[in-house]
């Protein structure tokens, strides 16, 4: 059975959601990726559903109701305690602030800060910390009404561990920014392989889709580390921002 390389994705109750899984994502890293010509079709195919948005194209997995974001302005404080020892402050920032970016596309005002040792969240905040027990030995999870993201560091460890020379930091990038879409209130999962807010299959025979019913190939990662220009509509919507499809999305 083919495996895609990314944490399949799913919701729990109203108020969190959560990367659950990482059987999938250890098992395809043994697996080699796409050449010749036929990742240069699937590359240049998947570019252009990161980049456009068309007519139509939206589709959810119908687990969730998208909503207004959970705040007007948000502002994501970063505390490093516990994170994984090959992940530096420096760099989990960075995948905050490009995810940050790449969702203000949206229409709404984000901001990454780092949490200083022993210094309280701010009211306003919404708290990015690792936690074992905030992401339920997940990869991630945002608890909409804590206003929270927990990342989860036994994932992260059983992956370097299984695969030491796998560079974690894509998985990082894209957990973050799945995860900091459901605080915007892109709480549905998208159906569209492509989108950062989307999950594979159900557990159950339902698959993702792929422009003009192509295959999704198998054994790479499909779906962007960043928000695409779908995601970045369904966000405009869900916060009646809604004035155009955007013109084009982050790279991954």
């Amino acid at each position: 059975m083919a495996l895609s390389c990314a944490p399949r994705i799913l919701s729990t109750d109203a108020g969190t959601v959560r990367t659950p899984t990482i059987v999938f994502l250890l098992a395809c890293l043994a697996l080699g990726g796409s050449t010749g010509a036929v990742a240069a079709t699937w590359e240049v195919l998947r570019a252009q559903e990161i980049a456009q948005c068309q007519a139509g194209e939206i589709a959810t997995w119908n687990d969730g109701i998208d909503r207004p974001a959970v705040a007007k302005h948000l502002h994501f404080y970063y505390s490093h305690v516990t994170a994984p020892a090959w992940f530096d402050e420096a760099t989990v920032l960075a995948a905050l602030e490009r995810a940050a970016q790449a969702w203000s596309a949206c229409g709404l005002s984000l901001s990454v800060a780092a949490l200083a040792p022993g210094q309280s969240l701010p009211d306003d905040a919404i708290a990015v910390q690792w936690s074992e027990t905030g992401s339920r030995h997940n990869f991630g999870l945002a608890n909409f009404s804590h206003r929270s993201i927990a990342l989860g560091p036994s994932a992260f460890q059983l992956l370097q561990s299984r695969n030491p020379l796998y560079d974690a930091r894509q998985t990082l990038q894209m957990v973050i920014a799945h995860e900091m879409g459901h605080l915007l209130g892109v709480m549905a999962h998208s159906r569209r392989c492509v989108d950062v807010t989307s999950y594979y299959d159900d557990g159950r025979g339902g698959q993702c889709y792929v422009r003009g019913s192509a295959q999704r190939p198998a054994g790479v990662e499909y779906r962007s580390s960043l928000p695409t220009a779908c995601d970045i509509q369904r966000c405009r919507q869900a916060n009646a921002l809604d004035f155009g499809p955007p013109d084009s999305a982050a790279k991954p």
